[in-house]
Formats: structure tokens, C-alpha cells, sequence
């Protein structure tokens, strides 16, 4: 009798329902009616909340920061500020090309729309839905409004990740009985899905990742090269830095260009546009570009004074005053010193 009850069940559920009745057989879950947590779960899903990457890239980058402003006090002059202004941009380029690796709002789409809840439920809820694409993975959120329906909380932020395997944290996510919205979103990035859009922003994801890290590498490059007396090849180091980031939003952008795949929940729909972190780059592209400019003009058009401004932070002004000081001189220490000439130059004779 067992095979003919999955029979009528198969057809009075969706798709996701019955791969969710056939995992939970395999692992020996058991639902029980308890706790008026659909479908009957006895825990929740613990939502994503924030990066545990990028808060370690602020950290890193906020104690460099702090510590090269620790400098700031033995540099003497006007120098001292022009070093203050130098460090901030530095870091803040450096910090926005590594964390733009792990952001997950490069393209999003949000909308409020009704919906089913969860699997063997005919709950209805209303809710803000959101999808949200980085370089390494999707987020899908999912907010109630209100927040609190059905005596519970309804504010999910799941993580899905291509960079391994999508497909076994997608089984995850149907073995823990996550909401309807957040399953339907996740299974159009799996490998089975007809509209491939796992394979479209997989690799534009991979080649974008791939010029962002060749562009931290010419900022390092750029930084070392200020620090030489060769600030022109700098420039074109910072020119480099933001070419690559400008490769970088050309790579992601390729999933733009073929047909997108339309996400119907309820009687809504939505696709995905260009969100923060794209023009974030695009901002300090922008940036690199503009620095890399003004240092190779300056550098052709007053090239002493460019030295003088990326040097140790001394004023020439400073160092004429030093200079100009009066000294006493020992005439016993020069008496011997000319007496001894005058013999080396007789015996030279």
C-alpha cells in the first residue's frame, strides 16, 4: 500500500514538495504535529546574517588604516596631510577591490507578493522577496509583512553557493523544510534546471572574481611604485587598476545579454538589474582612473615638484632653514688639518 499513497501524493504536490517527502524517507526525518511550525518541524532555520569574509577584509583593512595614521605625527610640514589623504584613498581602493569579491548585491531583484508558505501547508502569506547575486553565490531573502504571521518570525536570508556544488545545499535546504519562495528561487540555479542560469553566472562570476584579483595586484604594484622615485610608472599602475576593474564589470555584465529567466511567484514576477556593488566598482574605476591621469600630467608637467610630494614628508623650506643655522668650528682642529695639507702637499712636490 506504501507505493500507491506516494502515487496520490505525488500529484497534489509541487515538485519541490515531493523531492523534499523523497529525501526525508531516505534520511529517516520524522515530521510530527508540534510546536505550529510548518511543516511541523520542531526547529527554524537559522538565517545568514553578515559576511563572515567581509567582516574580517574590514577589520584587516581598518587596522592597516590605523596603523599608518600612527606615522602621521613624525611627518613634519604640510606633507603630514597630503600623507593623510594618500592612506585613506590607498586602503579605501584596496578594501572595495578585495570585499567586491564576497558581496552578494551585484545584480538583485526584490518584490511583495502572496504566496504560499511552506510544503504540506496551504498557508498564505504576504511577503518581500528578494534575490540578490554576487560573484560566488546567490542570497534569497524572504520577510513577511508582517513580520510575525502564523506565531512565528518570517525572516529568512539563506545563502546558496556555486562555487562547489549548489545541488547538495539545495538538498539541505529541502531536508530542512525551507519556505516554498526560497526553494522555487534556489532550484532555477541547480544544474537541472532548463534555464541554465547556474552556468551563465557561474563563469561570469569566475572571470569577474579573476580580473578583480589581477586589479588588487597592480594597486599593490601601484602603492610600491609611489613609494619609488618612478611616480610616473605608478600612474600607469593605477591606470591598470581600474582597466581591470572596468574587465571585471564587463565579465559580469554578460549575463545581461542572454534571456533572462523570469521569476513567477504567486501572480508576480521580477528579474534581476545591476545593484550596489556593480556600481561600486564602477565608482572606483572611476577613482583609479582619475588618480592615474592626474599623476601621469603632473609627473610630464612639474616633475620636481611631484618627487618633493611623494618623498619623505620634508619641506624644502624646512631644510633651507636648516641649512642656514650657525655653527661654531674648533681653529685648533683646522689649524692641524691645514698643517698637514700643506706637508702632504710639499712632500707631493
Amino acid at each position: 500500500m506504501f507505493p500507491s499513497a506516494v502515487s496520490l501524493h505525488f500529484h497534489a504536490l509541487p515538485s519541490s514538495s515531493f523531492q523534499l517527502s523523497a529525501l526525508s524517507a531516505r534520511s529517516g526525518a520524522k515530521m510530527t504535529f508540534y510546536d505550529d511550525i510548518y511543516p511541523f518541524y520542531p526547529l527554524q532555520r537559522t538565517s545568514f546574517i553578515f559576511s563572515g569574509r567581509l567582516f574580517t577584509i574590514i577589520l584587516v583593512f581598518l587596522v592597516l588604516a590605523v596603523s599608518l595614521l600612527l606615522i602621521l605625527p613624525g611627518i613634519r610640514g604640510k606633507s603630514r596631510l597630503f600623507w593623510m589623504f594618500r592612506i585613506i584613498i590607498s586602503l579605501f581602493i584596496g578594501a572595495v577591490i578585495v570585499a567586491l569579491n564576497f558581496t552578494n548585491d551585484w545584480a538583485e531583484a526584490r518584490m511583495t507578493t502572496t504566496a504560499t508558505y511552506k510544503s504540506f501547508s496551504n498557508a498564505v502569506v504576504n511577503a518581500e522577496i528578494g534575490l540578490h547575486v554576487g560573484l560566488y553565490g546567490i542570497n534569497v531573502t524572504l520577510k513577511g509583512n508582517p513580520v510575525v504571521q502564523f506565531n512565528e518570525t518570517i525572516d529568512y536570508n539563506e545563502m546558496f553557493s556555486w562555487h562547489d556544488t549548489i545541488e547538495e545545499e539545495y538538498e539541505e535546504a529541502l531536508e530542512k523544510g525551507l519556505p516554498n519562495p526560497i526553494l522555487y528561487i534556489a532550484e532555477k540555479f541547480t544544474l537541472g534546471s532548463p534555464c541554465g542560469l547556474i552556468f551563465q553566472y557561474r563563469y561570469s562570476g569566475r572571470y569577474a572574481s579573476a580580473t578583480l584579483w589581477t586589479a588588487f595586484c597592480c594597486w599593490m604594484l601601484a602603492n610600491i611604485l609611489f613609494s619609488m622615485p618612478v611616480i610616473l610608472y605608478a600612474g600607469y599602475m593605477m591606470m591598470a587598476t581600474a582597466a581591470f576593474i572596468f574587465f571585471s564589470m564587463a565579465s559580469f555584465s554578460t549575463i545581461m545579454n542572454v534571456p533572462q529567466c523570469v521569476f513567477s511567484i504567486g501572480t508576480d514576477s521580477f528579474e534581476t538589474e545591476y545593484s550596489h556593488s556593480f556600481w561600486l566598482a564602477l565608482a572606483t574605476g572611476v577613482l583609479c582612473t582619475i588618480i592615474g591621469i592626474l599623476v601621469v600630467v603632473f609627473d610630464f608637467m612639474i616633475p620636481e615638484k611631484m618627487k618633493e610630494a611623494f618623498s619623505g614628508g620634508v619641506d624644502s623650506d624646512e631644510d633651507e632653514e636648516v641649512t642656514d643655522e650657525e655653527g661654531y668650528l674648533n681653529s685648533v682642529f683646522l689649524e692641524g688639518v691645514t698643517i698637514s695639507t700643506s706637508k702632504f702637499s710639499m712632500v707631493h712636490i
